[in-house]
């Protein structure tokens, strides 16, 4: 019988790939949330930056906020990831979003108590 390869794709792979598409299209929302991802455990700093950059210039993009918040926290500054949830609930209830309004109403709610 023939034996099934299986190719596993490794961080650093999908991070190269995706940096691949930024070079492409350097202003894909998509593109910028996922390699902020990338870098959220292994370059706190750099996830930060892609993370601002989606804030500025893709401010509807709600998955941000959750992260962005989150990852402020994990820096030691709450009070941007209060502005950060106090946006996203903002923008999630222009958009009608019920499920990420919750996560963000959870999430400011867990940090301010």
């Amino acid at each position: 019988m023939e034996q099934i390869k299986i190719e596993t794709v490794t961080n650093s792979n999908r991070l190269e790939q995706l940096l691949k598409y930024l070079d492409e299209d350097p202003n894909d929302a998509f593109t910028l949330y996922a390699i902020a991802m990338e870098y959220m455990k292994s370059n706190p700093s750099t996830a930060r930056d892609y993370f601002e950059k989606l804030l500025d210039n893709h401010p509807n993009y709600l998955a941000t906020y959750y992260q962005v918040g989150h990852l402020y926290e994990a820096l030691g500054e709450d009070d941007l990831a209060i502005k950060a949830y106090n946006k996203g609930i903002a923008v999630a209830q222009n958009q009608g979003n019920e499920t990420t309004l919750r996560e963000l109403k959870n999430a400011l709610d867990e940090l301010e108590f």
